[in-house]
């Protein structure tokens, strides 16, 4: 039997430690310091009498979210604008060894100096990519999935038929009225209606401040059934496993913060009245280089919107008389992207290596549609890490397609990018494979880079061209020099900057030192040019050395092995990857989602997390997403582990096969079962 969890509403008792959520009292030995220069002499005072002591804490304290129930509270942080900085700072009673603790606050960023809670993300050279095989649930989970769909498609029905007879203005702006036609037809809105509109409290809470480690909540409240809601003036902070913060650059303070702030002193706020010829500034051309160099592919041209970089670049490459080959769950934006470039399209089963072969067979023997003529132009469309699966795409064996069938690949690495292989640069690099072998690689800078806006990346001759035929790049506005910043100082971070080599010249009797950039560039993947950032940019040395990037690179792969492993060892069934930040949670049953929702979020520790259904994943597989940061800490993915466990018992979710552990082995055993070799499920 697992081991008991308290209630939800339970109240916990005083943490020993320090909570990250109250402020610090006045008689605290390292209080509020009227300048940085005395507070971080206080903290190397209490960090040598710890020294003294022997005691060395590895990591930021365990959270305790009790205290952040109403926004009167005076011990809690709510409004962070109104606190300086070492009161949004909470640490042990004996400081980390490490000054670099301090260069973030605990709410954005939870710091571990703890290297066995670090891994990094890399296929195993040599060894074939194992298929990722899906469990299924007992029949008797399948039978009332079904049966509940039923239910509430029956009572809606019955509910709308008598509601249209007994109040007919309930429904006007479904039917014709007044010599307009409905906005919506009556059946597209009846799942919005009747299915959605049950959970929307789950969809509907406003937050607030950054999304890094934990955010705010604004608590709201309905008193018609989810049709509106009003505030309730409380303010709650939760722990944050719901935004795509995978590398943790979602951060108010920081190298990367300083950066985009230095821009806006210089640029503003948007490009106007800074325009170089052709509408672009110089951080444009510096973004789209470090860019190409940051893939490894020859250049790249950048896109203001995520979806818009699919959408209109597609268009651009293929056209009537081509075949796009597409994986069945590729996203959205992909799908429109094809269907405007009026391109034939055929899609295989999801990551199904033998139906895409079998595909790649009969379209080429057969060739276009009626004339049979040969295909101007086959392009396989791909997701490196998809987003709702949490599954990652078989590159060797694509790679090795591409060599006998000669089709051109294209990759969309959303999420993948930043977030998976040794040095951050997608899937191509954790499988080992050169990116100049795959033509097109596309991202966002929405996910591990904490901006906005998408990249395409291949040879000069292809993205020259998408220059000119895309959309995006001839009407779309820029993207402004404050996203251009963080874009760069994050994706700095991660590959390190190569440090300019001083010289000296002589002159008469006056001897001048300058610095001169290293004439061979780095080969991929390596290290950014100093020049090819702009002069103005002063990052911090651990941003410059590229340790901060690594150490955030390892500590996400960690977190997600370790809660995927942890929630299957604890009897859920999980999806994905183990080194995928995105880990997909089974519930099955639509009435279960509410329910686990609501309860993470007044459990002890105030969680948010995602809900997911229909439309977006098949009928009877609703799941819960979590997403995993490197700013959580090994001690925020005991919280989740903790608070699934109890959960789970509550609404009967533990369905998985396999061994299980109880939670307090999971907990104790993080490493071992990170670092454990999966068995085989052939």
């Amino acid at each position: 039997m697992p081991a008991q969890t308290p209630s939800p509403m339970a109240i916990n008792p005083p943490s020993p430690t320090p909570s990250m959520f109250r402020k610090k009292k006045s008689s605290s030995s390292l209080g509020p310091m009227s300048t940085a220069a005395s507070y971080l002499s206080a903290v190397r005072a209490a960090d040598a009498r710890a020294r003294a002591r022997g005691e060395t804490p590895l990591a930021t304290p365990a959270l305790s979210l009790s205290s952040s129930v109403t926004a009167s509270s005076e011990d809690t942080i709510l409004d962070e604008g109104e606190e300086s900085y070492s009161d949004m700072l909470t640490y042990p009673s004996v400081p980390p060894t490490s000054e670099q603790v301090y260069t973030t606050v605990h709410s954005e960023f939870g710091h571990c100096s703890n290297d066995e809670y670090k891994y990094t993300s890399q296929h195993p050279p040599g060894k074939p990519v194992k298929p990722q095989v899906e469990q299924d649930p007992p029949y008797y989970v399948l039978f009332t999935t079904y049966i509940s769909y039923i239910i509430l498609i029956v009572f809606g029905h019955f509910r709308d038929f008598f509601r249209k007879y007994f109040n007919p203005g309930e429904f006007k702006h479904l039917v014709p009225h007044d010599g307009y036609a409905p906005i919506t037809s009556d059946f597209d809105s009846f799942y919005t209606r009747r299915l959605k509109t049950r959970i929307d409290d789950c969809f509907s809470y406003p937050v607030t401040g950054v999304a890094g480690r934990t955010i705010v909540l604004l608590e709201r409240d309905s008193k018609d059934y989810n049709i509106t809601f009003q505030p309730t003036g409380r303010k709650v902070r939760a722990l944050n496993i719901s935004s795509y913060n995978y590398l943790g650059f979602a951060q108010a303070r920081g190298g990367c913060a300083d950066a985009v702030e230095e821009s806006i002193k210089r640029y503003g706020v948007s490009a106007c009245g800074t325009r170089r010829e052709g509408g672009s500034l110089d951080l444009h051309s510096q973004a789209e280089a470090l860019v190409a160099n940051f893939v490894g592919q020859e250049d790249s041209l950048i896109c203001s919107m995520g979806f818009a970089t699919n959408s209109t670049i597609i268009p651009a490459l293929v056209s009537k008389g081509c075949l796009v080959i597409s994986d069945e769950l590729n996203h959205a934006s992909i799908r429109f992207g094809v269907r405007l470039s009026g391109a034939n399209v055929r899609m295989f089963k999801h990551n199904d290596m033998k139906d895409l072969e079998n595909l790649l067979k009969e379209v080429i023997s057969q060739g276009q549609p009626k004339t049979h003529r040969p295909w101007k132009k086959i392009l396989l469309i791909v997701e490196g890490l998809f987003s709702m699966e949490g599954t990652m795409t078989n590159l060797p064996a694509i790679m090795e397609f591409k060599k006998k069938y000669k089709f051109y690949l294209f990759i969309d690495e959303a999420h993948s990018i930043g977030a998976l292989g040794p040095h951050g640069r997608g899937v191509a690099d954790y499988y080992g494979v050169d990116p100049r072998s795959i033509d097109i690689l596309m991202g966002t800078f929405t996910k591990s880079f904490g901006a906005a806006g998408g990249y395409i990346s291949g040879s000069k001759t292809v993205i020259d061209r998408l220059r000119v035929r895309s959309h995006s790049h001839a009407y779309a506005e820029a993207m402004t020099p404050p996203v251009l910043a963080q874009v760069i100082a994050s994706m700095a971070s991660i590959m390190g900057v190569t440090p300019a080599l001083p010289t000296s010249t002589s002159a008469g009797t006056i001897t001048k030192s300058r610095m001169i950039e290293p004439e061979v560039k780095e080969a991929y993947p390596g290290r950014a040019l100093a020049s090819s950032l702009p002069s103005w940019m002063d990052l911090p040395p651990s941003v410059r050395d590229g340790t901060e990037g690594v150490d955030r690179l390892r500590r996400i792969t960690f977190n997600s092995r370790y809660l995927h492993r942890g929630l299957e060892k604890l009897g859920f069934i999980v999806y994905g990857h183990d080194d995928s930040p995105i880990v997909p949670l089974l519930i099955f049953h639509p009435g279960k989602m509410a329910p686990f929702h609501r309860l993470l979020r007044q459990y002890s520790t105030p969680i948010v997390i995602v809900v997911v259904a229909y439309p977006a994943t098949p009928l009877i597989t609703s799941r819960v997403r979590f997403c995993v940061s490197a700013a959580h800490t090994k001690e925020d993915i005991d919280t989740v582990l903790e608070a699934c466990d109890y959960v789970g018992e509550v609404l009967d979710l533990k369905h998985g096969e396999g061994e299980r552990w109880p939670l307090e082995r999971i907990t104790s055993s993080a490493v071992e079962l990170v670092h454990m070799e999966r068995p085989s499920r052939d």
